[in-house]
């Protein structure tokens, strides 16, 4: 490690997103870490492409639901940072191939299939003029999502073809940002819930139970996301459903190595465990959140063990960092 040249700043970690609502939480992690960083906001600014980033790790948290925010193009931006950081040879976590999976189920249940686990049936439909003929084929129940989905948002249940063809030509019929539906089979699960796997650093953290007894498919875990009179949607999950310790469930023994051919460093996988005895992974989030009631119950803290394992990628990297843990303002990407 050589000395940085005095007009270079300090090398931090600097996390890409493009939603301030969700970053308190990690802010006072790396605070607690004594790791020094700083947001980057994806929803305007400028880069010189002809110039070298800042030192620091690059953490890219883009999420697939920007769009409901207003920041329907924060993942084109991402995607150009990325591509530039590393092309300049800038560490990344979340990179440019990961976010691609991030914002589309397509990739996630295609990479899945290929590893060899079970994922549910499904259909991509382009567009919508193939929409009502193609559920026809496909059969009731179903459920519709969007292939950039997020939160849980756009997923539904379909009980009844005529019902969906009547949804799909009416006024509130919602397109995915893509343009892509994806109809895929309603897992039916042994108990009322789903579980989240999270695993940092490719290794597993601890697994949240997600209660889905109200019907519902928005299970944003972020304190931000919670609604009034919400009671807790999410538990700690310390158990297999044959009572073994959770970190034993085979879906979670054989994740990291799927995340790891997949550069995925910091992921929750959802899965269901259904009544016809299956475990099927349905969703990756990549930019994952962490729930403050399973943080309170939990005796490993999410966003620390993210702190903790950017600050050792960055001192590995840079060598031992003068510690700041005063909030940065979230800045432009631009980094001469």
């Amino acid at each position: 490690m050589t000395d940085q040249p005095s007009s270079q700043p300090t090398p931090r970690v600097y996390v890409i997103h493009e939603n301030p609502e969700w970053f308190p939480p990690l802010q006072r992690a790396f605070d607690a870490e004594g790791v020094p960083v700083e947001e980057i906001l994806l929803t305007d600014g400028a880069i010189d492409l002809t110039a070298e980033p800042a030192p620091g790790i690059y953490w890219s948290r883009m999420s697939a639901s920007a769009h409901t925010r207003g920041n329907e193009h924060s993942k084109e931006y991402t995607r150009a940072v990325l591509s530039w950081l590393e092309a300049s040879g800038r560490r990344t976590v979340g990179g440019r191939g990961v976010i691609d999976l991030e914002v589309s189920k397509v990739q996630q249940h295609v990479a899945l299939q290929k590893a060899g686990f079970d994922v549910p049936r499904t259909s991509a439909v382009f567009g919508t003029r193939d929409l009502v003929a193609t559920a026809r084929s496909f059969g009731a129940p179903f459920i519709s999502k969007h292939n950039q989905g997020g939160k849980g948002l756009g997923v539904r249940r379909w009980d009844s073809v005529d019902e969906f063809a009547a949804w799909v030509d009416g006024p509130d019929f919602e397109s995915s940002p893509d343009g892509i539906t994806l109809l895929q089979e309603l897992l039916i699960a042994e108990q009322p819930f789903v579980t989240r796997a999270e695993f940092v650093g490719g290794r597993f953290v601890y697994a949240v139970r997600v209660d889905t007894s109200g019907g519902a498919f928005e299970f944003c875990p972020a304190d931000a996301c919670a609604l009034p009179g919400q009671g807790p949607l999410f538990q700690l999950r310390g158990e297999t459903r044959d009572g073994k310790p959770i970190a034993e469930h085979d879906l979670i023994l054989r994740l990291p190595a799927f995340l790891a051919e997949n550069g995925i460093e910091i992921a929750g996988v959802e899965f269901s465990e259904t009544v016809d005895g299956r475990a099927v992974i349905y969703d990756i989030n990549t930019n994952t959140n962490y729930n403050p009631d399973v943080e309170a119950a939990s005796s490993v803290s999410g966003p620390r063990s993210i702190a903790r394992f950017l600050g050792d990628l960055l001192e590995a990297e840079y060598g031992p960092i003068a510690q700041s843990t005063g909030a940065q303002e979230p800045k432009e990407p631009v980094h001469a």
